[in-house]
C-alpha cells in the first residue's frame, strides 16, 4: 500500500528515484489523502462516507480501499508509518551510542525540521489530522492504544537485542520511558499549535522543553543500549 507523511505535497525526498507509475500513484494517494482530511474538519469523521470521499477526489471507492484499507487509515494512515521510526533509530545507531542519546539526537532534528511527526506543524491539514483523533472516539483509541502498543513492541525487541543480559523487563521499562518522553512533548507541541500558536514562535521553548525531558530519562537509563568495554 502506498504510504505518505502528514502535510506532503508529494515532491521532495520520498519521491526521489521513483518511477512514473509510482509517482502517479503517490499522487493520488495524496489526493485522496487532503479530500479526506477536508471533508472530515468540515463535517465531522462520522458524518462522512467513504462514498462521498471518493466523488470528492475524482475516484472510485474502490480506489480509495486500495489506497486506504479503512475509513480510519484515511486520518492515521500516514501517522503510523512512524510506528516503527525509535526502533529504527535505535538499531541505526553506533553501538556506543545510548539509546536514550539516540532518540533525543533524532528527535531534536525533527523538532527544528518542524517534522508533524513531533506535533511541532502549524499546518492546517496537520492541525486538522490533530483535531479529529481528539474529537473522534474511535480515532483517539486506535491512535493513542494501537500505535504506542506497536511502537512500544518495536523498540524494546530493539533494545532487548542491544541489552548484553538480554533483559525483557529493563528493555519494556526503557521503551516506555522513553517512548513516553517523546509522547509527553509530542502533546504539548499539539496542545499549542490547536491552542493557534506558530510552530517557529514554539520551536525555541519545544527544543528546551526536549533537553530537560530527555535530560530526565537519561539520569534514570544512564548509557543502556550501549555497548559497553
Amino acid at each position: 500500500m502506498t504510504k505518505i507523511a502528514i502535510g506532503t505535497d508529494g515532491g521532495g525526498a520520498d519521491s526521489a528515484g521513483l518511477g512514473l507509475r509510482e509517482r502517479k500513484k503517490r499522487q493520488t494517494a495524496i489526493r485522496i489523502w487532503r479530500t479526506a482530511i477536508a471533508l472530515f474538519a468540515e463535517r465531522g469523521f462520522d458524518e462522512v462516507s467513504v462514498a462521498e470521499i471518493a466523488a470528492a477526489a475524482e475516484v472510485s471507492k474502490m480506489t480509495v480501499f486500495n489506497y486506504f484499507a479503512t475509513k480510519e487509515d484515511l486520518v492515521l494512515g500516514p501517522m503510523e508509518k512512524h510506528i516503527d521510526e525509535p526502533a529504527r533509530v535505535v538499531r541505526e545507531a553506533a553501538p556506543d551510542v545510548p539509546a536514550v542519546t539516540a532518540l533525543r539526537t533524532h528527535y531534536v532534528a525533527a523538532l527544528t525540521a518542524l517534522d508533524p511527526a513531533t506535533g511541532l506543524s502549524d499546518q492546517q491539514q496537520v492541525i486538522d489530522v490533530v483535531r479529529l483523533i481528539h474529537r473522534t472516539p474511535v480515532l483517539a483509541l486506535r491512535a493513542y492504544a494501537g500505535f504506542d502498543a506497536g511502537a512500544r513492541a518495536a523498540l524494546t525487541t530493539e533494545l532487548l537485542a542491544r541489552d548484553p543480559e538480554h533483559d525483557p523487563l529493563t528493555a519494556r521499562v526503557a521503551a516506555a520511558q522513553l517512548l513516553g518522553t517523546q509522547l509527553t512533548l509530542t502533546e504539548e507541541n499539539q496542545r499549542r499549535m490547536l491552542a493557534g500558536d506558530r510552530a517557529a514562535d514554539v520551536l525555541p521553548e519545544a527544543l528546551a522543553a526536549a533537553d530537560r525531558a530527555f535530560a530526565l530519562a537519561a539520569r534514570g537509563l544512564g548509557d543502556y543500549g550501549a555497548s559497553r568495554p
